[in-house]
């Protein structure tokens, strides 16, 4: 979806809530995977699911991190 850029300002504001999600979202899926594992169910799709979720996250969370975000 191409668009109007926006000023530098309004950007950054973006990119700032951007990686609040993704830190939010990381520390959810990783609280959820925790439960599951204190349940014994680390074999479930479920746990396999967020294990991939989590490790998307936190490389997306690194990247972001690198460009001090």
């Amino acid at each position: 979806m191409a668009g109007v850029p926006l000023p530098d300002a309004e950007r950054l504001a973006a990119f700032d809530a951007f990686a609040a999600d993704v830190r939010a979202e990381l520390d959810a899926t990783r609280a959820r995977m925790d439960e599951l594992a204190a349940q014994g169910r680390v074999k479930t799709a479920t746990y396999r699911q967020l294990f991939a979720a989590r490790v998307t996250l936190r490389e997306i969370d690194a990247r972001l991190a690198v460009r001090g975000l």
